[in-house]
């Protein structure tokens, strides 16, 4: 019988992490990031130019997964109205998988197309720079035989409030 601990995944866990956050601090400087949320039930990291603009940009990382499914969706966004403890939000995208076409698990870089509808909402006043992001998303593979809805619930943090 073999006995595990909490323990004996805590070093695993510490370099998953630890590599989560050089990640995020990378992808953060190297775009010049305004705010950076998580989608923990759909595996989603998220790098955004200034959402309080109105056009912005989203890029979403799937984090669930080393190399079998690496996507990587690229989101412009159009907000629809925003008032300072809530915007609402419009926007698509297309979903790419650049590791799979590496690593010869597939021969499509681009996985499928998506039509985002959103809000982030600040529910505390004494951190308005946290929200909780909720969207809805119609999503169909490349050759548009067949799709799903897709919805996310997430956390945003927004660096500095620059209008």
């Amino acid at each position: 019988m073999i006995k595990l601990t909490f323990q004996d995944f805590l070093p695993v866990q510490k370099k998953r992490w630890s590599g989560i956050f050089l990640l995020v601090l990378g992808v953060n400087s190297a775009v010049n990031a305004q705010s950076i949320g998580y989608y923990p039930w759909n595996g989603l990291l998220s790098v955004s130019t200034n959402p309080a603009k109105p056009v912005w940009a989203d890029l979403r990382l799937q984090t669930n997964t080393l190399f079998g499914s690496l996507s990587t969706e690229i989101l412009p966004m159009l907000n629809l109205t925003r008032q300072e403890s809530y915007q609402v939000y419009l926007g698509g995208g297309v979903r790419f998988n650049f590791i799979g076409v590496l690593a010869n698990q597939t021969n499509n870089i681009v996985e499928g197309y998506s039509l985002n509808i959103g809000t982030r909402i600040a529910p505390f006043k004494s951190v308005p720079n946290v929200r909780v992001a909720f969207e809805l998303a119609p999503y169909v593979v490349r050759k548009f035989d067949s799709g799903v809805l897709k919805s996310n619930l997430g956390i945003v943090y927004t660096f500095g409030r620059k209008e």
